[in-house]
């Protein structure tokens, strides 16, 4: 699939953020299960930020056109969203940042460790806006996600999609860590903050936060 151009809720001029939806597998606990995936890139007509690595390299190099790739960062270490980071990386000659908590996960897919450890509080640069990187366990132990406050945009990967919390059912997950982190981290963006999520449409901080309650009530 071809990118897609994103209207976020606030813009600045000369920062765009596209998705490329990819198609493909993800396997844990012995499991493996079909899924498309949303990849992100944000950035200038002449530098860009790769925010996870799902699939299919070839859609995603499409949408960065050439851009200068200022880094791969990966929400999490799942393989559906790690499996093409070294062929990007490869391409771009970007590095490839993952938490370290989440490197254990990394390991299982590739021989060797990420480039760079993602830290909580961190920031990335590209054009006029920051990116802040927010650390929110619970999905995975080293998930995190990536606050654009002048986009007003999270990039959530698995931790919180359109209908509540990501999933906590596998192994290295747990449902009342990654309530906390939505709760502490998340939900305390303002309510117009556009989620962008991993896989499936986006929400908003405002539409997700008045659930709270029927998500710890269901406990999924």
């Amino acid at each position: 699939m071809s990118a897609q151009r994103i209207q976020t809720p606030a813009d600045v001029d000369g920062v765009r953020v596209d998705v490329v939806v990819t198609s493909g597998t993800f396997s844990l606990d012995g499991g493996t299960w079909e899924v498309d995936n949303n990849v992100y890139v944000i950035g200038t007509d002449s530098q860009c930020l790769i925010i996870d690595a799902a699939h299919d390299a070839a859609p995603i190099l499409e949408a960065v056109n050439g851009r200068e790739v200022q880094g791969i960062l990966l929400t999490h270490g799942h393989d559906d969203h790690i499996r093409v980071a070294r062929e990007l990386a490869d391409a771009t000659g970007a590095a490839i940042y993952l938490h370290p908590d989440d490197w254990f996960l990394y390991r299982q897919v590739f021989d060797a460790d990420p480039d760079e450890a993602l830290a909580d509080g961190q920031t990335f640069a590209v054009g006029e806006v920051d990116l802040r990187v927010l650390h929110t366990p619970g999905h995975a132990p080293g998930a995190c996600v990536f606050h654009v406050p002048a986009l007003a945009t999270v990039f959530s990967g698995d931790t919180l999609f359109n209908g509540g919390p990501g999933a906590t059912g596998r192994s290295f997950s747990d449902f009342d860590t990654i309530v906390d982190s939505i709760s502490e981290r998340l939900l305390t963006l303002p309510s117009e903050t556009l989620v962008l999520t991993g896989h499936g449409g986006s929400t908003s901080i405002g539409a997700e936060a008045p659930h709270r309650q029927e998500w710890i009530d269901r406990g999924h």
